[in-house]
């Protein structure tokens, strides 16, 4: 079963005993038996009774071996066990099981693969790609997923990387900025590097441009956009993905 946030006090439930551990000098592991992981917050003694399993410390849960009180000395500097049990609540690190961590890596490889799609498109035909087409082809160049690092991130890297095996490419996203005419020639030519493709371009009491720009130069052009016309232009989103109807597909 999957976790579920619960109440006040933030608190994961998790539906198996989850062992959390932290390493202390020459002993390897102190564990506790918990069936929920909590934020820091929680101190209250009445809290941890709903939290741990027992307030005891283990060497090892599994086979229910009790941590010796002058060993918890030693690392701790006290043998107030359910003080130790808050700091390995709070400090520690969730032990999972390989079955687990299999699982949460397809989930995060799908994660990924589902991001990437959603913000990609064949630059040719502007078509987006399926998922499972992102995935088979994250598994072509034998990407491993990071834990350490957010899916938006890996997505980021994916794309990188599958770039030099086939045609994808962020979609465009549609912009329409209204110059004022004096400045807005001078603006044209600081804004050409950020621009993929000028759609269109209108003279009249206002310099009107319609044109594509990669999603990752929004923030720079809105910026620019700001200090140079000192709120005398403005720039609006008309599509925030160019994209053909249809999914893309392999040959």
């Amino acid at each position: 079963m999957f976790p579920r946030t619960e109440g006040r006090l933030g608190v994961f439930v998790v539906y198996i005993v989850a062992i959390l551990y932290l390493k202390r000098e020459w002993i390897s592991k102190f564990q506790v038996c918990s069936l929920r992981v909590f934020s820091p917050a929680v101190t209250r003694e009445k809290d941890l009774d709903e939290v741990l399993q027992t307030h005891s410390v283990f060497v090892n849960v599994s086979k229910g071996q009790v941590a010796k009180k002058e060993d918890l000395i030693s690392a701790f500097g006290t043998d107030d066990q359910t003080e130790i049990c808050k700091q390995i609540l709070t400090k520690g690190e969730v032990q999972v099981s390989d079955k687990e961590r299999h699982t949460q890596l397809e989930q995060m490889f799908r994660d990924i693969a589902t991001i990437v799609a959603d913000k990609c498109v064949n630059p040719e035909t502007k078509r987006p790609y399926t998922v499972i087409l992102i995935e088979r082809a994250m598994k072509d160049i034998h990407y491993s997923v990071k834990t350490n690092k957010s899916t938006k991130q890996q997505a980021l890297e994916v794309i990188k990387q599958l770039k030099e095996k086939m045609q994808i490419e962020r979609a465009h996203m549609r912009l329409r900025f209204l110059l004022p005419v004096n400045e807005g020639k001078k603006l044209k030519e600081k804004l050409k590097p950020l621009i993929k493709v000028i759609e269109s371009e209108d003279y009249g009491q206002q310099l009107e441009i319609v044109c594509l720009i990669d999603p990752g130069c929004f923030r720079e052009i809105d910026e620019l956009m700001k200090k140079e016309t000192k709120g005398k232009g403005s720039l609006e989103v008309l599509n925030l993905k160019d994209v053909e109807e249809g999914d893309e597909k392999f040959e």
